[in-house]
């Protein structure tokens, strides 16, 4: 039997073991007379299994109930069942649609305007591709591997919708079969760009991203999903989500070698990826190649971190000077507050 607020799903087995028991037989003589295993028997009592037009004519012959109450009765039964279990889901669907920033969704156009919560997880359920919401909790579904600042329960689902915008947009942009080591080799190549205005740099990285395998998309920040950055697999191509969050050009570009990171050390498509250990592995990469390790360590020894010496290494690193601002502010070199004058802000363009 399977409830829900409107229905009641009760099997035909319910009748047939109540006409056992006004006959005193058991399910095993039962199963005799019916040339049936117990198991089959025991498993069409409790709606386990389907009742049969075949069956339905074996129970008249000992039973003595008509072929077609038996079969109407499943039919009745199946029906509710469809209809309880899809009125439990929605209603089970309807408390994960309240943790989604659905409002802001809509803002941005990324699904329809709703006020009813039924309407809510049906554009939902559309916008995931999905027969139910709960199927997010799946690893086959959501493989992603991602930068962000904390991980609540609705930041988690406030992620997915995020990433499966990025999805969809990712679908529209063409790429070259992935090429994992033309992506490491060019990625010191993007350090160049940092000096660059996000007008100048963002058509070159789609294209250089473009001719790895990786579709690049840039997209607004969704309130809640404490997101910086995310990739993750789609068919035959890696899509690689950003935002500019807080506008810090600093931050944007250690999310998109952090994301590169992901992609050239195998995190991508591993379900067991995303770690704790793979975060910082990540980072490393990242920080590496943004400022090179050994004369980054140099800089911090002569502990002369003036604006004018920040610029003169920042120059000989060729990164924006911001980019050596940021990491000085990470590991404690100098305050928060501090040089933010060489930090650069960025409008990109969604």
């Amino acid at each position: 039997m399977v409830r829900s607020r409107s229905y009641i799903a009760t099997p035909p087995g319910a009748t047939i073991k109540e006409q056992l028991n006004d006959r005193g037989m058991s399910q095993k003589e039962f199963a005799a007379r019916m040339d049936m295993s117990e198991k089959h028997i025991s498993k069409l009592i409790h709606g386990d299994v389907q009742l049969t037009p075949e069956t339905a004519v074996r129970l008249e012959m000992v039973l003595g109930i008509p072929a077609r109450f038996w079969n109407n009765l499943e039919a009745i039964y199946r029906e509710k069942l469809i209809k309880a279990e899809a009125e439990n889901a929605m209603d089970a669907d309807a408390e994960i649609a309240k943790q989604f920033p659905y409002r802001e969704m809509a803002k941005l156009g990324w699904v329809p305007e709703a006020r009813e919560a039924r309407e809510k997880v049906v554009n939902l359920r559309k916008y995931f591709e999905i027969v139910e919401l709960s199927l997010l909790g799946s690893e086959q579904i959501t493989r992603i591997a991602c930068r962000r600042l904390a991980i609540t329960a609705k930041s988690d689902l406030a992620l997915m919708a995020w990433s499966q915008e990025a999805k969809l947009k990712a679908r529209d942009i063409k790429t070259a079969p992935i090429n994992i080591k033309a992506l490491i080799s060019t990625a010191p190549e993007f350090r160049k760009m940092t000096v660059l205005k996000p007008e100048e740099f963002c058509p070159q990285i789609k294209k250089c991203l473009a001719d790895c395998g990786i579709a690049l998309v840039f997209l607004p920040h969704l309130k809640g999903s404490f997101l910086q950055g995310a990739s993750f697999m789609d068919g035959s191509k890696i899509v690689v989500g950003l935002t500019a969050r807080g506008k810090d050009a600093d931050k944007f570009w250690f999310s998109l070698f952090h994301e590169i990171a992901h992609i050239a050390l195998g995190h991508v498509g591993d379900p067991n990826a995303a770690s704790e250990d793979d975060e910082k592995a990540a980072d490393k990469w990242s920080g590496d190649i943004l400022i090179a390790a050994e004369d980054f360590e140099a800089f911090r020894r002569d502990r002369d971190y003036s604006e004018r010496s920040v610029l003169q290494f920042a120059k000989s690193q060729g990164v924006a000077p911001g980019i050596v601002v940021g990491r000085m502010q990470l590991e404690g070199m100098i305050k928060y507050s501090m040089l933010n004058n060489l930090k650069e802000k960025y409008e990109i363009a969604v």
